[in-house]
């Protein structure tokens, strides 16, 4: 599935040095690295095609939300960038729908893959997701919706644009605008208020382009979409930690249901940081 001649992905020789050396520097300059042309030029269409079969099986629900996901009516000072609203109208296609015969399935559960993505982001490993529905998505933005500014849950993420739009569908992104010391809110309500045009950043993505991203620290979003064409892309959620599952109300919020391991988890949750989320 994998242009392994330019990005092999065990290590070995310079080729592999070359390739996360180049990754790890743009991690730590912009938070952000894009491997082009990631996947095999010739299953460009194969992967296209999987993943507009699953995207009929995507749950939406446009809904009113912040840029931290939390709930709109939390109790935040005047102000406060929290308390400022927009419309998601992405949809998500949740990791059971998607069948162990597609390519994003077999890279995701692939432990090659892993390993590399560990080596990228310069960590000892990386673990898939316990989560059943949030392990592995498609996102789905229909013409004339978007994703708009939030921030990830996960430290880091891994994606992959499947089939882009025709015009619109721009992934915009504000590279390490908080820390995990430092919520910045004055920088992020900036942005939010479009005043901040100096912290963002657009990324030209292709089908079959590999994205690694600290989703966690840079506020991002993809501009509405526009045409006949929805834009798909997988995400790839994996974690340091062992048996990651996500919270009841995020995910009954993406994927329009719970299943028992998320209210099993929701009894023994853990915070690992003291970021507002």
């Amino acid at each position: 599935m994998v242009d392994t001649a330019r990005y092999p992905l065990i290590e070995s020789g310079t080729a592999w040095t070359e390739a996360v050396s180049a990754v790890r520097d743009d991690l730590r300059r912009d938070g952000c690295s894009v491997l082009r042309d990631f996947v095999r030029p010739a299953l460009l269409d194969v992967l296209r095609e999987e993943c507009a079969e699953l995207a009929p099986s995507a749950h939406f629900d446009s809904e009113i939300v912040n840029a931290y996901n939390i709930a709109t009516d939390a109790p935040l000072p005047e102000g406060h960038p929290g308390r400022m609203t927009m419309e998601r109208g992405n949809a998500f296609v949740a990791r059971d729908r998607i069948p162990a015969s597609a390519i994003i399935q077999r890279l995701y559960t692939s432990a090659v893959f892993r390993r590399f993505v560990a080596d990228c982001f310069e960590l000892p490993i990386v673990h898939e997701l316990a989560d059943p529905l949030s392990g592995l998505v498609l996102n789905v933005v229909e013409p004339g919706m978007s994703h708009p500014w939030h921030f990830d849950v996960n430290e880091f993420t891994v994606s992959m644009l499947t089939q882009d739009s025709e015009t619109g569908g721009v992934f915009e992104y504000c590279p390490n605008i908080r820390s995990a010391e430092a919520e910045n809110f004055d920088d992020v309500r900036s942005v939010l208020t479009g005043d901040g045009g100096r912290l963002v950043r657009e990324l030209t993505l292709r089908p079959g382009d590999l994205q690694l991203f600290k989703g966690r620290y840079s506020l991002h979003r993809v501009t509405a979409v526009h045409g006949t064409t929805a834009r798909h892309s997988a995400i790839f959620a994996y974690s340091e930690r062992q048996g990651v599952i996500g919270s009841v109300e995020r995910t009954r919020q993406l994927f329009g249901r719970v299943l028992p391991a998320h209210l099993a988890a929701a009894r023994r949750s853990v915070r690992g940081d003291t970021l507002l989320d």
